[in-house]
């Protein structure tokens, strides 16, 4: 509920502290005492765009500070976590809007920096505002669908999940009947390049293979050469028996020198020995590389045929070689879209009509929810408006075929007709101001059966009524305000008598200003303000009687 407004310096206010209750707060005074600033000055703290110059006159700067004391459970906290503004559990949600002389307006939301459009949200989520005027709430038709589901406590999810599988299920179709079309005008090129990938079958890194295997046997004849030229002066078997030869001798002659040439024959002999292992060691490493270094100009041409042709298919399609294999694979799919294209849209066509079904289905069922509703809620407006002295006019719910959407098929709208055989119509273009005002509370009254933790404000609804009218008014704010705040400016003392808490505001200019100030009244003063209403400035015995009559009864 709200639980305070503090306004600074705001049109024709300079200083006002308000606290509000739970229940009925009548808010009263004469015409043009400044009722409709104090109203403005609140909604400019829920975000709303104000009409002409907000900061009074000759101040500095102008603030308009409201209070909301809601549940944890509040919608409004779900509010504060989408946006990431910070609330504590328990605490109160603080709104707050600041403008200054040059025209710079900043919003606060729990004293962090916040932007206009958070104001409106958790303005939205906390407060509604009704008056003869309300082009927002009940006389919206685009919300009397959302508003006859709240009453009857509808739950559309099913209708929503129908339909949501619905449009999954035709965009589908669709989708594949454009890839169809697509790829059947592209037909013939497909299966010329589908057929040539297929026959060349490119791999992943092929051209990074040829390039590298081409520069090889390019290099292969000059190669070849250096290392014929090293396996002849390596000598070849020649070398081998000339180092066996010398082997021999030696053990020859070490054999007949009886041990005096022991120490270095035998060396020479080891050392002989040695070099001869690398050098068999090394005619094999010569061999090998000669092996490696075959010249074969026929491989080569092959590969360079095959590396050309890779490298002019990439150009060809624009791609780069390596990416040739996955352009087969996708050029492949294509085909088979077009070669099996029938039997998939064959089954996506069986998908969408079995979505179509459903939601038909569970757009029927909320359909006729609807209906049993709609004749509800006529019913129980019926009940609402004798006492509202509107005997003769007739309240119906209009349930028409509507476009297919997440909410089902239909179109609601209230109509009504204030006068016996004249045709009912919009609610909000049949009824006038005081039949109008009447309307909305009787729709109030049905719509919101409990309204724990709403704060709700009627802007003179009361106006245009009068005598048993008003006081039926009257009641049906209080009864309204049972389970909720209820907020309403009244010129009708029947209603006002009704109220568990009453303000006056009034108006007074002293020094060449003019001020508006808001004065919560105790039990006598309320017998005396309600007197006034009745009977005008000059309070009589009678006028006080009357109004200690209307808030005894």
């Amino acid at each position: 509920m709200l639980a305070q407004l503090s306004i600074r310096n705001i049109v024709l206010i300079d200083r006002l502290d308000l606290g509000f209750q739970p229940g009925l707060n009548v808010l009263t005074g004469e015409t043009g005492a400044g009722k409709s600033i104090l109203l403005d000055a609140l909604g400019f703290a829920l975000g709303a765009r104000t009409r002409g110059e907000v900061l009074r006159e000759g101040a500095e700067e102008g603030t308009v500070t409201a209070v909301f004391e809601v549940a944890d459970a509040h919608p409004a906290r779900a509010v504060l976590a989408e946006l990431e503004l910070p609330d504590e559990p328990g605490e109160p949600i603080i709104l707050r809007r600041v403008v200054t002389r040059e025209g710079r307006r900043t919003a606060f939301v729990n004293d962090r920096r916040a932007s206009i459009e958070a104001l409106r949200q958790l303005g939205e989520a906390m407060l509604e505002i009704h008056g003869q005027q309300d082009d927002r709430g009940l006389l919206d038709p685009k919300v009397h669908r959302a508003l006859l589901d709240a009453y009857a406590g509808h739950d559309a999810e099913a209708v929503r999940a129908a339909w949501s599988t619905r449009r999954v299920a035709e965009q589908a179709l669709a989708d594949a009947r454009e890839a169809q079309a697509n790829a059947a005008r592209d037909e013939e090129y497909i299966r010329h390049a589908v057929d040539e990938l297929q026959k060349l079958d490119p791999q992943p890194g092929e051209e990074d293979a040829l390039d590298l295997a081409r520069r090889q046997m390019q290099a292969a004849g000059r190669l070849r050469e250096g290392v014929e030229r090293a396996a002849h002066a390596l000598g070849g078997d020649r070398a081998e028996a000339q180092m066996g030869d010398a082997t021999r001798w030696l053990e020859d002659t070490l054999a007949q020198a009886d041990g005096a040439l022991d120490d270095p024959l035998e060396e020479t002999i080891a050392a002989l020995g040695r070099a001869f292992a690398e050098l068999t060691e090394a005619q094999s490493g010569i061999e090998a590389a000669l092996d490696k270094l075959v010249d074969d100009p026929h491989a080569l041409e092959e590969t360079e045929e095959r590396l050309f042709t890779l490298r002019a298919l990439a150009r060809k399609h624009q791609v780069l070689p390596d990416a040739l294999p996955d352009l087969a694979s996708e050029l492949t799919t294509k085909l088979e879209a077009i070669d099996g294209g029938d039997v998939r849209i064959a089954a996506l066509e069986e998908e969408m009509n079995t979505a179509h079904a459903a939601y038909a289905q569970a757009a029927a069922t909320l359909g006729k929810a609807r209906q049993t509703a709609a004749k509800r809620l006529d019913k129980a407006i019926a009940g609402e408006l004798p006492p509202l002295r509107m005997e003769a006019a007739r309240f119906a719910t209009e349930i028409t075929p509507a476009e297919p959407g997440p909410s089902g098929t239909d179109a609601v709208t209230f109509t009504v007709s204030t006068n016996p055989g004249t045709p009912a119509g919009p609610i909000n273009r049949i009824a006038s101001g005081g039949e109008l005002s009447r309307f909305l509370l009787a729709l109030k009254v049905c719509l919101t059966p409990r309204a724990e933790g709403l704060t709700m404000i009627f802007d003179e609804i009361d106006r245009g009524v009068g005598g048993a009218a008003a006081d039926a008014v009257g009641r049906r704010l209080a009864r309204l305000a049972g389970d909720a705040q209820v907020l309403v400016v009244t010129h009708s003392p029947q209603v006002a008598a009704q109220g568990g808490h009453q303000w006056r505001i009034a108006k007074a200019s002293a020094k060449g200003s003019t001020r508006t100030t808001v004065t919560p009244l105790a039990a006598d003063e309320r017998i005396d303000e309600i007197a006034r209403m009745l009977a005008g400035d000059k309070l009589t015995p009678e006028a006080r009687a009357a109004a200690t009559a209307l808030l005894e009864g």
